[in-house]
C-alpha cells in the first residue's frame, strides 16, 4: 500500500509544481501574489472541456488550446487589474485586493456560463488502461499526466535560465528600472509573464480535470491554499523550490489520506504552511528578499 501511495503523490505533485510555477513566475518578477491565479486554473479547465465536448477536438489537441486561452486570459487579468495600479505605483496590500477582486469576478462569470454544477469529461475521452508493477497499479492517465507535467516544467526551465526572454525576465525580477535603462521592454516582459502564468495554470486545471473528471467555477478554491503552501516551502519565487515544494505537498497529502483521514487532506496545506512559516519562512531553497527599486 505504502508504495502505491508514492505513485499516486508522483503524477499528483507534479500537476501541483506545475500549478504553483505560475505562482512562482509572478511573485518572482513583480513581487505580488496573484490571488486569481486559480481562476485562470479554472478556466482553464473548463476550456478544455468546451473543446472536447462542444468542438469535438481530441485531447491532446484541447489541452494547447485550453493553455492558450488561460494565458491569454492572463494578459487580460495583468492589463485590467494589475497594470493600472502599477502605473500609479499602488502598494501591494492594493494589487492582492486587485487580484481578489477579479477572482470573483471570473468565478461569477464561468458560473454564469456553465452553471454551478459539477462538469465532466466524457468518460471515453481517454483510453482506460491498467499497467501493474509489482502489485502497484499505474494508469496510463497517470504516465501521461506525469510525462506532460515534467515536460512543460522542463520547457519552463529551458525558457527561463537558456533563452533571451528568460535573461530578460529575470532582469526585470531582480530591478526593474535598471531592466528598462539596459533597453528591456519591462512591460511586454510583464505581459509575457501573465501569459506563461496562465498557460501553465490552464495546463494544470486540464490534467487535474481528467484525473478526477470533476470540473466546476469553484474548483480554483482548493488550489488557492495549495499553490501558497507550496510557492512557501519552496521559496517565493523559487522556481526548482516550487518544484520540490508541489511533491512534498503531494505526498502529505496523499498519505495522510491513506494513513490517517480523508477529511484531513486539505488541512494538511493549512498545518504544512504554517509550518513552513514557523520554522523556515524563507522555504526551503527560498533567501532573504531584498528591495526591489
Amino acid at each position: 500500500m505504502f508504495w502505491q501511495q508514492v505513485v499516486n503523490a508522483i503524477w499528483l505533485g507534479a500537476v501541483y509544481s506545475l500549478f504553483a510555477l505560475g505562482y512562482t513566475l509572478i511573485f518572482g518578477v513583480l513581487g505580488i501574489l496573484n490571488l486569481a491565479h486559480p481562476s485562470l486554473y479554472m478556466w482553464g479547465a473548463f476550456i478544455g472541456l468546451v473543446c472536447v465536448t462542444t468542438l469535438h477536438l481530441p485531447i491532446w489537441l484541447a489541452l494547447p488550446v485550453a493553455m492558450l486561452g488561460s494565458g491569454i486570459l492572463g494578459i487580460l487579468l495583468d492589463r485590467i487589474a494589475f497594470k493600472p495600479l502599477r502605473a500609479r505605483h499602488a502598494p501591494h496590500l492594493a494589487t492582492l485586493i486587485s487580484s481578489i477582486g477579479a477572482s470573483i469576478v471570473l468565478v461569477n462569470i464561468a458560473q454564469g456560463i456553465f452553471g454551478a454544477e459539477v462538469s465532466r469529461f466524457p468518460f471515453d475521452i481517454f483510453p482506460v488502461h491498467v499497467f501493474n508493477f509489482g502489485g502497484v497499479s499505474v494508469t496510463l492517465l497517470q504516465l501521461t499526466i506525469l510525462g506532460i507535467s515534467l515536460v512543460i516544467m522542463v520547457a519552463l526551465r529551458w525558457l527561463i535560465m537558456g533563452t533571451r526572454q528568460g535573461q530578460a525576465m529575470r532582469a526585470v525580477a531582480y530591478n526593474t528600472v535598471t531592466a528598462a535603462r539596459l533597453g528591456i521592454p519591462v512591460d511586454q516582459i510583464i505581459m509575457q509573464t501573465f501569459f506563461i502564468a496562465g498557460a501553465l495554470a490552464g495546463a494544470a486545471g486540464v490534467l487535474l480535470g481528467l484525473a478526477f473528471n470533476s470540473i466546476s467555477p469553484f474548483m480554483g478554491g482548493p488550489m488557492n491554499l495549495k499553490g501558497l503552501t507550496v510557492i512557501v516551502l519552496g521559496g517565493l519565487g523559487n522556481i526548482e523550490g516550487a518544484v520540490i515544494g508541489g511533491f512534498i505537498l503531494a505526498f502529505s497529502e496523499v498519505m495522510s489520506v491513506a494513513y490517517l483521514s480523508s477529511d484531513l487532506r486539505d488541512a494538511v496545506s493549512f498545518v504544512l504552511l504554517l509550518i513552513i512559516l514557523l520554522v523556515r519562512p524563507n522555504g526551503l531553497l527560498g533567501h532573504s528578499s531584498t528591495k526591489r527599486a
